[in-house]
This record gives structure tokens, C-alpha cells and sequence, in this order.
């Protein structure tokens, strides 16, 4: 079940922005991190939703969407996330944050496929200009973007033809194709 999961778990930047994601949803995907595990369990992530499309048009204007899709500036309209989850670290609690954005990152996008949903965690983030259109307090560190929403593309996983070839690409029919490195390939 969870290798299901995990395979259904990319990450999806075009979506159908008709399909409408409430607060409710967003709340029960936070807690399944909340309930994640942190390190030395401080806890000192916190999450700012957002479900409404304009709020959501902010934080898309704050956003790079695919560092190997150079031509591409993201998702048009009609294809945009429903909703966005902004990981912030409170940095009252302790200055460093670990990898505890990374695990609540990934809880969150577990759930959301489980439910039907999909996702992309997003680290390239305009935060000077999120913060001030969000009027995120300074106390908190933008750490990552969770855009989520019902995916509307193929992602095609398939094997790392050369050593070097991981680049992600789409092909002309919009496929989107991940190359993974084979298993063996990544055990020393």
C-alpha cells in the first residue's frame, strides 16, 4: 500500500483548478504531519493554508515552477493548484529546522494522493515578496511551498538511461518523464 502511495506521489504541476480543496481539507493534511515525527520533537514547524483563489494567485506569483522546463513559467491558468500549504519554521522554538520541513512535506503529499489529490513541494520561493503579500511575521523562516490541487498530467516514471541523464522533461503530447536511478545504482 505505501509503495503505491509513494508511486502515485509526484510531482505534479499542472492541475484542474475547477476541483476546489476547503479548509477543512487542508487542516487534516497538516495534521498528518503534526503527528509526523520531529526532531528531538520540538515541533517548531507551523503552516500557513490557503484555499482561496485569491490568496492562491499571491503565492503563485511567488513561485518557480521547473528548474529543467527553462521555457515553461509555470502552470496556466485553469491549471493551477486549488490550494497551497507554506511550511514556515518558528524560529522562537530553535533557529535550525532539520529535515522535519522535508518529513511534514512529505505526510502532507502522502495524504493528499490518498484522498485523491496530488501535489509538489515547492523551494524556490520569492519569500521577501510572499512574506509581505501574506504579512508573514518575521519570527517565521519560509522553509517550503506545498501546491496541491487534482493533478491533471501524465508523469511517467522510467529508468536513468545514462548515469548523468536525471533530468525531468515532457515530451510533445505534455507527458511528463521522471528518470530514477536504478537501486543498485544508489547502494554503496
Amino acid at each position: 500500500m505505501i509503495r503505491e502511495l509513494i508511486l502515485k506521489n509526484r510531482s505534479y504541476r499542472r492541475f484542474d483548478q475547477n476541483v476546489e480543496l476547503s479548509q477543512k481539507n487542508l487542516e487534516d493534511l497538516v495534521d498528518l504531519a503534526r503527528l509526523s515525527p520531529s526532531s528531538a520533537n520540538l515541533q517548531p514547524l507551523k503552516y500557513y493554508l490557503s484555499w482561496k483563489p485569491e490568496k492562491n494567485d499571491q503565492i503563485f506569483s511567488c513561485l518557480a515552477w521547473a528548474g529543467y522546463l527553462k521555457s515553461w513559467p509555470g502552470p496556466a491558468e485553469g491549471e493551477r493548484p486549488s490550494a497551497y500549504i507554506i511550511i514556515l519554521g518558528d524560529t522562537s522554538i530553535t533557529p535550525t529546522f532539520g529535515a522535519d520541513s522535508g518529513i511534514a512535506a512529505q505526510s502532507i503529499l502522502l495524504g493528499a494522493v490518498e484522498r485523491g489529490f496530488g501535489g509538489c513541494i515547492i523551494g524556490s520561493i520569492q519569500r521577501e515578496k510572499l512574506r509581505k503579500a501574506l504579512f508573514i511575521k518575521d519570527r517565521y523562516d519560509i522553509l517550503l511551498v506545498l501546491a496541491i490541487g487534482k493533478p491533471a498530467e501524465k508523469i511517467c516514471l522510467e529508468e536513468v538511461a545514462e548515469k548523468k541523464a536525471i533530468r525531468y522533461w515532457r515530451d510533445s503530447e505534455g507527458i511528463h518523464h521522471v528518470p530514477k536511478r536504478l537501486l543498485k545504482d544508489i547502494i554503496c
